[in-house]
């Protein structure tokens, strides 16, 4: 048994929202959105799926609490679902959030499709966040793909343009439309060169799709204000050196003259791509000219540190 059960919730019009650590979650921007609606609906643990089956403890390893030198806990991994009501929202939630598993990807997803169900949940949505070439100063363009025209209308988005290896998000995502269940993927892209969790902006932006898509009706205010704290602070950073200055600057041209795209899709393919030809020149920037993603996080990790506290 695979599912553990502490008690099975009685939940109106549920939606099940899914987020994991690891590849899929730049920044802990997704993982970050999924425990801020653990806060905002008081969600219960109801269910855990046996870590034993799907991690791998060498790659996600447990970790150990001390007082005075002296081994109190350890504390393992997790892949937990919760549930929980929005004041202002018409629906309960059902979110699950964990490790990206190491093992066995399609008894996982078979497992949460199981939950669902047995939940009643009219939806899976499944959040993630990647690194990209876009700048911290203007505001995130989510991309995302659903499974049903409905879902489509409802959001104006950009959709996917990428292929190429997919985490445990894109599984899931697939899985749950292969099973009949309604489902969208919502993606947000975090500037490569602020690696450094956490990103409230991308936290943000993936809350307000995911409000709009389910009438959540969720009050962002504190996610406003720690997006303009983190935005100030990285600009900062920007300013004091003129190497990446002069970069950000060409991707905020690139972003200010790049054309909207055809908005959120519908999709029967595994991944929501869009085909048509990018208007942007794949050599526009010398890369030889630009500093790294690295040097740049480094570069903000320093001037984090050196911030007195308040």
């Amino acid at each position: 048994m695979t599912v553990r059960w502490s008690v099975e919730p009685s939940l109106h019009r549920p939606a099940m929202i899914a987020a994991f650590s690891g590849w899929n979650d730049a920044a802990d921007s997704a993982s970050d959105a999924v425990r801020w609606l653990v806060r905002a609906s008081a969600a219960r643990p109801f269910a855990a799926l046996d870590i034993e089956e799907y991690l791998d403890f060498q790659a996600a390893r447990p970790t150990v609490e001390l007082i005075d030198g002296v081994v109190r806990t350890v504390n393992w991994p997790s892949l937990a679902f919760s549930a929980g009501s929005l004041p202002a929202g018409g629906r309960d939630l059902v979110l699950l959030l964990g490790v990206e598993p190491n093992l066995k990807w399609r008894t996982f997803c078979d497992d949460v499709v199981g939950v669902a169900r047995k939940t009643n949940c009219e939806m899976i949505v499944t959040l993630g966040a990647l690194l990209g070439d876009t700048p911290h100063s203007r505001p995130i363009k989510c991309t995302g793909s659903a499974t049903d025209e409905v879902l489509a209308a409802r959001l104006g988005m950009q959709r996917s343009r990428y292929e190429g290896p997919t985490g445990i998000v894109g599984v899931l995502h697939d899985a749950v439309r292969r099973s009949g269940l309604a489902s969208a993927s919502i993606w947000a892209p975090v500037p490569h060169y602020v690696a450094t969790p956490p990103n409230p902006k991308a936290t943000r932006a993936l809350l307000d799709r995911l409000s709009d898509l389910l009438d959540l009706g969720l009050d962002l205010t504190d996610l406003d204000i720690a997006s303009s704290a983190w935005e100030r602070s990285v600009s900062e950073v920007v300013a004091g050196d003129a190497d990446v200055a002069s970069y950000v600057e060409r991707l905020e041209t690139r972003f200010d003259t790049a054309d909207e795209g055809p908005g959120w899709v519908e999709t029967d393919d595994e991944i929501a791509v869009d085909d048509e030809d990018d208007d942007l020149d794949d050599d526009w920037f010398d890369e030889d000219e630009l500093p790294s993603g690295d040097s740049l996080a480094e570069d903000f990790e320093r001037y984090l540190r050196d911030q007195p506290d308040e």
